[in-house]
């Protein structure tokens, strides 16, 4: 067991240089360039994960204004639905005073048409009246030969 001992303790005694060489690496190493490139992957990922969170800000930005405009859209559209609705009753109830203004001065038209025709036919059966009356004192006399001259009138009693 003592040689073992002294082996291991001749193994320790070679190894140490080798141990500080390599401890001696580490320092250097971990000094100039895991501390820059473990700063660079920081700044990297700072600048990653900075740049990820104003993207999403912007997308949620972006979100947020697509659905203003699509409300203020939405808006508009029933306003122009609402305008074109008053348009169309506006119209209808023009069209619907034009018919009746038309309708009132066809009937009254048609009453003093009527009235006229009345007016005229009254006229006609007077002048008919007298008429018949005259071609019946002239055919009475014609076919009786009353001593009359002609184109004196018999009068009837009216």
């Amino acid at each position: 067991m003592g040689d073992i001992l002294s082996r291991l303790g001749q193994l320790f005694v070679q190894s140490t240089p080798t141990v500080v060489f390599v401890f001696l690496l580490l320092v250097i190493l971990d000094r100039f360039l895991f501390r820059r490139l473990t700063g660079v992957l920081r700044e990297r990922e700072a600048g990653t994960l900075g740049a990820l969170a104003r993207a999403r800000e912007q997308a949620a930005a972006a979100e947020a204004k697509a659905r203003e405009y699509e409300a203020a859209f939405q808006a508009a559209r029933q306003e122009v639905y609402r305008l074109r609705e008053a348009e169309r009753q506006e119209a209808l109830s023009e069209r619907e005073s034009t018919l009746k203004k038309v309708g009132e001065q066809t009937e009254s038209w048609l009453k003093e048409s009527q009235a006229a025709l009345a007016a005229e036919v009254e006229a006609v059966k007077r002048e008919l009246e007298k008429a018949c009356q005259t071609l019946a004192v002239e055919i009475a006399d014609a076919i009786l030969g009353n001593g009359r001259p002609a184109g004196r009138e018999a009068r009837f009693p009216d």
